[in-house]
């Protein structure tokens, strides 16, 4: 079951191999059609196993990049990283394999550069796709040695430790046998056999290897080898490591299939909604299909909303099912929820460039008024009036409950009405993709959005739109240090920007450049740190990078257990006090984690969807249920046993009538006593 087994069936060995390949096995072409066809996006908060090709012992580590063909030369076969620098600035394509407890080993592989323009090289030592040593030709002239280190200290500007550089001309006419030594901190690289360059360095001694070029570049016979005292101990390590996660996982409910059923013709990818809208009391779905306009995600449009029990009873639809309009890569605006207070949920959302109020049972239009007119100097502005973006309730009435409707376009502008659809005001500025409402003073809420909190009348409090260059991906406000008594703070994911925390007044207490950081989520992640924790994952640039921070915004754990992005979902699996993060349903890449960045709760092979999921307590005992869905099926997991105990962990969430593909999800204690 250990990896590095796996790997030794990939090829016939030399006696100290540790792997090899010669990429023979791959087909020829790209190996990532036909989902390179797709917006790069796809992969934001969809799980898929990989592009188009199975990649084996391999992984495409900037998995949004297209980056990797596979052909022959002179009869023998190729990997060839054929994207010009032009095409992905600030990513380097990386094409990784082996196991994180790799250590003391040779790492080689035969590079022809296609372009002198920048790097083509091997790594090693690799930790994540932000981490990692690497031995590159570069410039047509040079062979530099150097680690990439996982923090910048200014927004898109990486941080290089550089460990050798010397003169080495070369052209694109040929191979070059590039060979690091790794013994300790010890590092020794070859080229053609000539050692060029020595160094040491103790920052990190294990870690997985590959090869990565930012000019297009061509490379054969990769291998790792070590010695049989090297193999010996990492087996080892592999071993006691994967003991320890079994023991673990023993330890944890395993997820039992509850409830399935199929969504023919009007399934969706991660573009649901759950509320109870035929008033029986339980959770119902709502799926939506849309169709992209204009270009991209920027336009889409909602084609199709089914709504349907979780029996798989079609409770009632509008437009016309199909699946080829089951997949995005943005947000889209509708919601359910109590808008009127009577006690009954409605649907509200924007399509047909209309405000719309459905009624929940029938999905009948109740009332309606056209969308705010687009802004004359927008960048884009294919329409006079806005599509929307996506919609989220707030309250700035004080009365109870959240019923005026702030509705939002890309970037730019919101707009808040309340329930009859009477427009209040209109808010401007850098806004992110979904707002956070925090009731501050316990009745009206403030409005965190994009870099600024607003009050209810629509005054902007402070902002820090033009001090921080890149959007926020997620930002949620509140007190996580465990202190009753401590001031909320706010957090964000600030994309390129990478994490940052602010006080209530707007002043920026920590700013940690850790890549494209998005998808965020708070939760008590750690019962040994005081407080809730904050969870989020990179995607553009350097993908699935997970980085686990305290309430106060310093870094206690970082890893890259996927390749991708994820939604990064709370879960309350256990109801002792203990939340896992749930990446995806994928039997091997997927499963849920724990504050030490552990999966230790896992899938079974039964052959269920893993393109998108939620976490929900469905069954009512106050633990999470895992809906896992696909564009054809839904299949709904519990625990396999019962709770245990008196009092049980029932935490505050987000509503679910502010739902987004991008918003925090927030998981607040609470506990409830077991009748």
């Amino acid at each position: 079951m250990f990896i590095f087994v796996l790997f030794l069936l990939l090829a016939p060995l030399r006696a100290a191999d540790l792997f090899r390949d010669d990429f023979s096995k791959f087909p020829p072409g790209w190996l990532s059609t036909p989902v390179g066809m797709l917006n790069p996006a796809i992969q934001e908060y969809h799980y898929l196993p990989h592009r188009g090709v199975p990649l084996g012992a391999w992984a495409s580590s900037i998995a949004h990049l297209d980056s990797w063909v596979v052909s022959d030369e002179d009869g023998v076969s190729y990997l060839e990283q054929h994207l010009p620098k032009s095409t992905h600035q600030f990513a380097n394509p990386i094409f990784i394999t082996g196991d994180a407890e790799w250590s003391d080993y040779t790492v080689e592989a035969k590079v022809r550069p296609l372009a002198t323009d920048d790097l083509a090289g091997v790594v090693f030592r690799y930790h994540t796709n932000r981490h990692y040593y690497l031995f590159a030709l570069k410039g047509g002239n040079r062979a530099r040695l150097a680690i990439h280190r996982p923090l910048e200290t200014a927004v898109r500007v990486r941080d290089w430790k550089e460990l050798g550089d010397v003169s080495f001309p070369y052209d694109t006419t040929r191979y070059y046998a590039l060979k690091v030594e790794n013994q300790g901190p010890r590092i020794r690289a070859y080229v053609d056999g000539k050692l060029v360059l020595e160094a040491a360095d103790s920052e990190m001694v294990r870690g997985k290897a590959g090869v990565t070029s930012v000019s297009p570049a061509r490379f054969q016979d990769f291998r790792v080898s070590a010695s049989d005292e090297s193999r010996r101990a990492i087996a080892a390590r592999i071993a006691a490591r994967e003991a320890g996660l079994l023991k673990l996982r023993a330890a944890n409910p395993k997820p039992r299939v509850w409830k399935k059923f199929d969504t023919p013709a009007f399934g969706a990818g991660r573009n649901v909604r759950f509320g109870d809208l035929d008033g029986d009391g339980a959770i119902d779905m709502l799926i939506a299909q849309n169709i992209p306009r204009v270009r991209g995600d920027a336009f889409v449009a909602i084609s199709c909303l089914t709504a349907v029990n979780l029996d798989g009873k079609v409770l009632w639809q509008q437009g016309r099912p199909d699946p080829r309009n089951g997949l995005l890569t943005s947000d889209t605006p509708f919601q359910i929820h109590d808008i009127d207070g009577d006690g009954r949920n409605e649907v509200v959302l924007a399509r047909n460039f209309r405000l719309e109020i459905l009624d929940g049972r029938t999905g009948k239009v109740r009332s309606s008024v056209p969308m705010p007119k687009a802004r004359l100097d927008a960048k884009e502005r294919p329409h006079d009036l806005e599509g929307g973006d996506s919609i989220a309730f707030v309250n700035f009435s004080g009365n109870k409950g959240r019923h005026e409707i702030l509705v939002k376009n890309r970037y730019v502008d919101f707009w808040i009405y309340n329930s009859k659809l009477e427009l209040l005001w209109k808010g401007t500025g850098q806004t992110g993709h979904f707002p956070y409402p925090f009731a501050a003073d316990g009745s009206r809420d403030e409005l965190a959005i994009g870099y600024a909190l607003w009050d209810h009348t629509g005054r902007q409090l402070w902002s820090n739109d033009k001090a921080i260059k890149d959007h926020a991906d997620g930002v949620m406000m509140g007190n996580l240090s465990g202190d009753p008594n401590a001031a909320p703070r706010i957090y964000a994911s600030g994309s390129d920007e990478g994490f940052i925390v602010m006080d209530r007044y707007g002043k920026i207490l920590k700013h940690i450049r850790v890549g494209h950081n998005q998808s965020p989520s708070v939760g008590k992640y750690r019962m040994d740190v005081a407080g809730l924790q904050y969870m989020s994952v990179n995607f553009w640039k350097n993908p699935g990078i997970v980085t686990l921070f305290d309430w106060d915004g310093n870094i206690l754990a970082q890893e890259e257990p996927i390749h991708t992005g994820s939604s990064m979902l709370p879960v309350n699996w256990r109801g002792d006090g203990q939340e896992f993060v749930l990446l995806s349903g994928n039997t091997a890449e997927g499963g849920m984690l724990d504050g030490q960045l552990r999966r230790v709760v896992m899938f079974p092979e039964d052959g269920h969807p893993e393109l998108a999921a939620n976490a929900m307590d469905v069954t009512g005992d106050a633990r999470d249920e895992i809906i896992l869905w696909d564009e054809k099926r839904v299949w709904i997991y519990t625990q396999d046993r019962p709770f245990q105990g008196k009092r049980i962990y029932k935490p505050a969430r987000n509503p679910d009538y502010n739902e987004s593909n991008y918003r925090t999800n927030v998981s607040f204690a609470g506990w409830q006593d077991v009748k």
